[in-house]
């Protein structure tokens, strides 16, 4: 059997699917549109320009074609997996249909935060972890799943009370600053980790005001996936904040579970 994943893989989960597919004799690809970048320093610039002055975004469009010139490689499937489906163009979702008779979605996250009506006529099944979305639109439910192997809290020396990872986030940025200015007086060691590029400015301020400096981290590369089970293991409580219209379970609660943590 052959299976194509199709996803924006930031965080680098999905490839475990992948792998694990590939564990059970299925011929299993991914094709990571994240995973595409600029051939090299002039074409990143020519975009940044694009994106500046022309309101245009060359890398987003490359992207999409990539997708289908990937498909053009590897040929027909018997089931093509897309994970959040909204973030490719309707016009790319008519093409990938054309290369398998089952076409199913994932969604990681609520129709309420990325809206998908528009595309769901696309596909045979799409699940979700969203009681709402699942209720409200007849998707297939489905949890999260648990990549990591299971590893005692007797064998974690963990020198943080508290950690955090996430992508950056402006509401989530307020509700950081507000929790650390609450947990200060406690003496938790906390740590915090902002992932993304419009971290910069954050960044750049803390130069003059260095108030939570030691706490809140900001980074335009993410941490390798491959690193993550090593800060999990540093901390006794991983944080996870919660959107206001999300009901379902994120990965920290899986993560937290195989490495024994509170959450």
């Amino acid at each position: 059997m052959k299976i194509c994943l199709i996803s924006f893989d930031f965080w680098h989960y999905d490839e475990h699917i992948v792998e694990k597919l590939s564990d059970k004799g299925i011929e299993a690809c991914h094709i990571n549109i994240g995973a595409f970048t600029h051939k090299n320093t002039g074409e990143r610039i020519k975009n940044t320009f694009s994106k500046i002055f022309l309101g245009k975004n060359p890398k987003y469009h490359k992207r999409q074609s990539f997708i289908l010139e990937s498909l053009e490689k590897i040929g027909r499937q018997d089931q093509i997996l897309v994970i959040n489906p909204e973030a490719i163009d309707e016009n790319i979702h008519q093409k990938i249909r054309e290369y398998t008779d089952r076409n199913i979605a994932y969604l990681y996250d609520s129709m309420a935060r990325n809206p998908a009506t528009h595309l769901l006529h696309y596909f045979d099944t799409i699940f979700s972890f969203d009681d709402n979305d699942v209720k409200n639109f007849g998707f297939e439910k489905i949890t999260n799943y648990n990549y990591l192997d299971y590893i005692p809290a007797s064998r974690q020396h963990p020198k943080l009370d508290l950690f955090y990872i996430t992508s950056y986030d402006q509401k989530r940025l307020s509700a950081l600053n507000l929790l650390i200015n609450r947990l200060h007086p406690m003496k938790i060691k906390f740590q915090v980790y902002m992932v993304g590029k419009k971290g910069w400015k954050n960044k750049l301020n803390q130069i003059i005001d260095k108030k939570n400096i030691d706490i809140l981290k900001f980074g335009r590369k993410k941490i390798p996936h491959h690193a993550l089970p090593g800060y999990y293991k540093n901390t006794k409580v991983i944080l996870d904040l919660m959107r206001a219209d999300q009901t379902g379970l994120s990965f920290r609660i899986f993560e937290a579970m195989a490495l024994e943590k509170k959450i």
